[in-house]
């Protein structure tokens, strides 16, 4: 099978925004309560940030156990990594993720100010300064035969979209209209005409859209 770049558990509101306004480092997701999105994820058995026991089981934990399937290496986006903007004043800030981030395979993080790789565990932070096509090309080389997943946030997603470089996402909506902040998109059938598109919606409210290419 020949290397896929997907998009694996993106998390919209009933409205199309994945993350809020004014970006923080006390609010990751700016003005949106994250639990709004992906809490669903992290109720389930095998999510990758989970390290109490417990969870659901059901095809909500069959989502997130094919977060981490095949997948070689990571391309995010800057702001996914950490709040800041602009040139880094040190490099003292490593990620939101503490000492084992859940990543575990050579990450790409797309930002005009390179700064010198970075290794968190078996996560290895490459910081790199690139189109999409040359960073997707980059990754694909680190992920050895493998799959390569687009992170995010909202605007990297969106790019490579644009540029026509992803093979499958699977996007999860959550039942609550947000109003402002980044938008994916403006409804999902907009990607139909390069995907096809199947929605499953479940008694969490949660609906679940899988895209693959025609």
């Amino acid at each position: 099978m020949s290397q896929r770049t997907r998009v694996q558990i993106f998390n919209v509101s009933r409205d199309g925004i994945g993350a809020g306004s004014d970006q923080s480092l006390e609010q990751p997701f700016g003005h949106v309560d994250p639990g709004d999105l992906f809490g669903w994820a992290g109720a389930t058995a095998n999510w990758v940030n989970r390290s109490d026991p417990g969870g659901s089981r059901g095809i909500e934990d069959y989502i997130t156990r094919d977060f981490t399937r095949n997948i070689g290496a990571e391309i995010m986006g800057r702001n996914k990594f950490g709040p800041q903007r602009g040139p880094w004043p040190d490099h003292s800030w490593e990620g939101w993720w503490g000492e084992e981030p859940p990543f575990r395979t050579p990450v790409f993080v797309l930002t005009h100010h390179p700064r010198p790789t970075l290794v968190k565990g078996e996560t290895t932070f490459h910081f790199i300064d690139a189109n999409p096509q040359e960073a997707l090309e980059r990754a694909q080389a680190a992920a050895a035969g493998k799959d390569v997943r687009i992170g995010g946030g909202v605007t990297t997603i969106r790019e490579f979209l644009e540029a026509d470089l992803v093979d499958e996402m699977h996007v999860a909506v959550s039942p609550h209209d947000l109003g402002t902040g980044l938008r994916l998109w403006e409804r999902p059938e907009d990607l139909t005409d390069r995907f096809h598109l199947e929605k499953v919606a479940l008694t969490s409210g949660v609906t679940y859209h899988f895209f693959w290419r025609r």
